[in-house]
């Protein structure tokens, strides 16, 4: 049916959401619709102010709002490219039913659960990927832009079990009315959800200190029409592999072990095992490949012939919820999982998916749930004989029965049972004996809901007893119910994701109230060990560079036509590029940082030789001399990193500057002072005014004009003094005067200003100065 038109009253200030849950075998495409927050709260006034926005179908009448397409998109792991093709009935079929005028502001979510999380991070990338570029070229639909979250933000992605959970929390809470800003007048329901590969729980624990205290506890944040915000503290926690096809595999694989080892103790045929969570006389072959190799038969088929003992099946199946697993944090539940203590006097729990098949498909016994009436249920289909089970169940399809609960009604009485319609596969009726035990030892052994037995061994039970509340909404015993929809919506975790979407919409009362956000996304970034950790598949990846930036290229490039991938390339390329560039770059310094650990041995030695020539050595400074240490090595080191990362300095050309030519003066003639470096030229030369006649006179004639003295700049940046030439001149006629070859040498002192570093000076000056005559 086409979309309804701006005249319809019912499209009147009215919202649109569409979610597409990615299950396992297939992806289902539900539309949401509700009224604009501001105008329900004009409408309704007061009554409405402290409720949720109603959300309700996405479509006026009919059942149009719901869609399906198979298989599931995890299939497409191997070949992205199919993700547009299988999306494009869904997105078709939601554009068909909601107003293009309203597509820019209608949400659109892509929410992947149990078959997605079994891929690779990489193919998960793909698939998500393509999903994402799909939709946004599709529809017009509001999508969130590229983030950390994904290439579509939270709009696409795989959501976690405990994210399940809490989805599906708020769906029942809000169709049983538990969410009010009245707090004290009303409690909320505990969900209870069970698959085939696993089995969640959420609720919010009565305990007070427990709910300010444990870090195990989500915060669920809602806002009611009125502007106020309600929270509650949830726990949520999943099992993985406890869901019913998990759990059948594993008895299957312990109950064939210990025929196995039955075998090899005693010699009994292990071909042929009793089985009694099957019906009686079906024969199944069953093969378990998670058998040690040491039993030679475990990968050969066996035969399962069953029994029909439900008695006998629930006991033979408690021990594989692993209630003996060490447990880390207690308390725990099974399997070693921690969860709160649970009030059963006060919690009230609803059950979906199996819980409401294995009760309601078969039995009939959908609803408030009484364990009496169960078990009796499942007793007596348990010991049915299989021919005659497969016998009624194609009669029942040949007479065209719509019904699937198992029952025949005629004025109102039951009058026959064991009668089941198309939706009610022989498949089910196999299992159903194995899940009705699986269910009851769930809830009983493993959650701890007590057994309410009838004291007096009535034939009938108080089953039928329910509260007024339960008339009205379909609910019954306080402790557990199973359910599949309240007033005809569905209970279902997309429900769940989409109030919370409405109450986004809600304006809050203050400006600076802080934004509601998803469960997950409200979980403290300090916190050590968070309940709930999200599955994001790595960001960046070349074959999904490769398919966004492959739309843009010529055929003739692509890596169909060129047999290999020229984004690969390019990007190898690059990196090349980039580590030659780097390399380059310390070169440089790589070189000069090895000069210099081979030379600073040499450096270090002369000014040691130098320091204990004028009767001292520097603070620290060793008694003997080493080619090398580790402290010169990480020396080299730290100048090589900090050269690398610091861009060099220019080299700067050599600056000439004047100063006054210093005074040279005999060295053995000199007294010696208490502090030689304090001592200046002109004392010198006032102290012996003739130190030669011919170099006396010299050097009184030039002393009036400045000398030139060229400083320069080393590798690391130190200054040098280049001394004239001149006064390397003077100094090597000094031995011609000398008397002696002592009184021949010259301080150091006398010829080079203090200021100057010796070691830099040393290596710029000959060595025949020193006076060796």
């Amino acid at each position: 049916m086409p979309p309804p038109t701006s005249t319809d009253p019912w499209l009147a200030a009215r919202r649109f959401g569409v979610v597409i849950d990615a299950g396992s075998s297939g992806s289902r495409l539900q539309i949401y619709s509700w009224k604009d927050p501001n105008i329900a709260l004009i409408d309704g006034g007061d009554s409405v102010r402290h409720t949720l926005p109603k959300v309700e179908k996405g479509v006026k009448v009919g059942e149009d709002w719901i869609t399906k397409v198979e298989p599931g998109l995890s299939s497409f792991a191997d070949n992205p490219e199919g993700v547009a093709g299988y999306l494009e009935p869904l997105i078709q079929h939601a554009r068909s039913r909601i107003p293009p005028s309203l597509e820019p502001e209608t949400p659109l979510f892509l929410l992947a659960t149990a078959g997605m999380r079994l891929l690779s991070p990489i193919q998960q990338a793909r698939v998500l990927n393509a999903a994402c570029q799909y939709l946004r070229s599709a529809s017009n639909f509001r999508i969130e832009g590229e983030s950390k979250d994904g290439p579509c933000g939270l709009s696409v992605q795989i959501i976690t079990g405990e994210e399940e959970g809490l989805f599906g929390w708020i769906a029942v809470n809000y169709l049983m009315d538990g969410f009010t800003g009245r707090r004290s007048e009303k409690t909320t329901y505990g969900f209870l959800d069970m698959g085939g590969a696993s089995t969640q729980i959420a609720f919010e624990p009565a305990d007070s200190k427990l709910q300010n205290n444990d870090e195990t506890l989500v915060d669920v944040r809602l806002r009611l029409l009125g502007g106020e915000e309600v929270k509650h503290r949830v726990f949520v926690t999943t099992w993985l592999g406890y869901g019913t096809n998990q759990a059948r595999e594993r008895y299957v694989t312990e109950t064939i072990r210990l025929a196995e080892e039955a075998r090899t103790a005693d010699g009994v045929d292990a071909d042929v095992i009793p089985d009694p969570c099957l019906p009686k006389d079906l024969v199944l072959l069953e093969t378990s490949p998670r058998l040690d190799e040491s039993f030679s038969h475990s990968s050969a088929p066996h035969k399962l012939v069953g029994t029909g003992s439900f008695t006998q099946c629930l006991q033979k199946t408690a021990p594989l919820l692993n209630k003996d697993a060490p447990c880390l944090a207690a308390p725990c539940l099974f399997n070693g999982v921690h969860v709160p203590p649970i009030n059963f006097a006060s919690s009230h729990f609803i059950g979906v998916s199996e819980y409401w098949y294995s009760s309601e498909h078969v039995f009939g016994l959908g609803g408030p749930y009484d364990f009496v009436q169960y078990e009796r249920a499942a007793m007596e289909f348990c010991r049915r004989d299989w021919d005659g089970i497969v016998e009624q169940h194609e009669l029942s399809k040949q007479s065209g029965l719509l019904g699937g609960d198992g029952e025949v009604l005629q004025d109102g009485q039951v009058v026959k049972t064991g009668v089941w319609g198309d939706r009610v596969e022989l498949s089910r009726l196999q299992m159903q004996c194995f899940k009705a035990a699986w269910v009851v030892n769930i809830l009983h052994e493993g959650i701890g809901i007590p057994r309410i037995v009838d004291p007096g061994g009535n034939s009938s039970t108080r089953g039928e007893q329910v509260a007024q509340q339960a008339e009205v909404k379909g609910l019954g015993r306080p402790m557990f119910q199973s359910l599949d929809s309240v007033e005809g919506i569905a209970i279902s975790w997309t429900l769940g994701k989409m109030v919370l979407e409405a109450s986004k919409e809600v304006k809050p009362l203050s400006s600076h109230t802080k934004p509601l956000v998803d469960p997950a996304q409200d979980i403290p970034s300090t916190s050590q060990n968070p309940p709930i950790k999200p599955i994001r598949p790595p960001f960046f990846d070349l074959d999904v560079i490769e398919e966004k930036l492959s739309q843009h290229l010529p055929p003739a490039l692509t890596r169909q036509s060129l047999g290999f991938s020229p984004i690969a390339f390019f990007f190898y390329i690059v990196v090349f590029l980039l580590l030659s560039c780097m390399i380059c770059r310390v070169r440089k310094s790589f070189r000069v940082t090895f000069r210099r650990m081979r030379r600073s041995p040499f450096k270090r030695d002369l000014d040691i030789s130098y320091s204990m020539e004028e009767g001292s050595l520097p603070p620290g400074a060793p008694r003997h001399s080493s080619s090398w240490t580790i402290a010169s090595l990480f020396r080299s080191l730290r100048r090589l990193m900090s050269s690398s990362l610091v861009p060099s300095r220019p080299r700067l050309t050599p600056l000439i500057t004047t100063t006054p030519r210093p005074h040279l003066r005999h060295a053995h003639s000199l007294p010696t002072p208490s502090s030689p470096a304090r001592a200046t030229p002109t004392q010198y030369h006032n102290a012996y005014p003739t130190f030669g006649t011919s170099t006396s006179s010299q050097y009184h004639s030039r002393s009036s004009s400045p000398t030139p003295t060229v400083l320069g700049f080393d590798d690391d940046g130190s200054t040098t003094s280049m001394l004239p030439s001149s006064i390397s001149s003077l100094s090597a006629g000094a031995p011609s005067v000398a008397r002696s070859r002592n009184s021949s040498q010259m301080s150091l002192a006398t010829l080079v200003p203090r200021s100057l570093s010796r070691a830099s000076s040393m290596s710029q000056i000959p060595t025949d100065t020193l006076g060796e005559e």
